[in-house]
């Protein structure tokens, strides 16, 4: 996940391309804002013109905020969004409008609402000390019950929207600590999330009782689970433990190491790659196409 082990390769990753940390926070939100640019061809790519807004979700333990997106006509499927470490910002924002663009009503969620609103701005933030110790305890207040309680508020919200088709149907994606909450939103409402896709997700293999790995059986959905080649290097038996895990459980899951270092799918990080991220996009997609 987004430690030590991965500064390092962001460190590397930013030296290629001639930047220190400090110029690339100094970049701040046109970062992002060039490279889904690049990579969508404008927020309306997909051909469907969107709505937004920042919305309430009441779950068990308080009222979470999210952006919520979608196509301005009709009703589409509904997707989960959870974001990486850095949580709900400017880039994630961008990353739900291209979703909702490709025809999908998009629910990116502050997964930190516990103790507030988003509380940084870009990822840059978060590799600062201040940004870290901000983090810490709404990183903590994420156990997997409470994961597991507000999927399904979550869910919930999508299915109370005249903009989800509820025919179809819901599927989840989630990046670096988001990644294994789209198990556990899978595992909380079987019935309902049929897809999820895990980006350089980390977590997503333990010892513990309730690794997402060992949720697969409880679940009716399809899986991506797009891994980095530094978290492999890092674990390099969570790949099989997946596979295993999936075809003992009869769940399809497609598993690849991708050429891309943790955080490849995302505008704002510094491990940031158009290339794999576009091909991580078009996997995604075609999982999403089955809901």
């Amino acid at each position: 996940m987004c430690d030590d082990f991965t500064r390092k390769a962001e460190d590397e990753a930013l030296a290629r391309r001639g930047l220190s940390r400090r110029d690339f926070a100094a970049l701040g939100a046109s970062v992002a804002m060039a490279g889904c640019a690049a990579t969508s061809g404008g927020m309306t790519a997909g051909g469907n013109d969107i709505s937004e807004a920042m919305v309430q979700i009441t779950t068990a333990d308080g009222i979470a905020d999210g952006f919520f997106v979608h196509p301005v006509d009709g009703a589409h499927p509904g997707i989960v969004m959870w974001p990486d470490i850095a949580g709900l910002r400017e880039a994630k924002k961008i990353m739900a409008r291209r979703l909702a663009a490709a025809g999908y009503a998009v629910l990116c969620v502050n997964q930190y609402y516990r103790g507030g609103p988003p509380p940084l701005d870009s990822f840059s933030d978060w590799r600062t000390p201040e940004g870290q110790a901000k983090i810490k305890p709404m990183r903590e207040a994420l156990t997997p019950q409470a994961v597991t309680r507000d999927a399904k508020a979550y869910v919930a919200f999508l299915d109370g929207e005249k903009a989800v088709d509820k025919a179809r149907g819901i599927g989840s994606n989630g990046y670096c600590m988001g990644g294994p909450f789209t198990v556990r939103t899978a595992a909380a409402v079987p019935s309902r999330v049929k897809a999820a896709a895990s980006l350089h997700g980390g977590g997503l293999v333990t010892d513990e009782p309730d690794s997402p790995h060992k949720l697969l059986a409880q679940t009716q959905a399809a899986y991506l689970f797009a891994i980095a080649r530094n978290d492999d290097a890092q674990s390099p038996g969570d790949k099989e433990a997946l596979r295993k895990a999936a075809d003992a459980a009869g769940v399809k899951a497609e598993i690849e190491v991708y050429d891309a270092d943790h955080g490849w799918c995302v505008p704002d990080s510094p491990s940031y790659d158009p290339n794999a991220a576009d091909r991580a996009w078009d996997r995604m997609l075609a999982l999403f196409s089955g809901l």
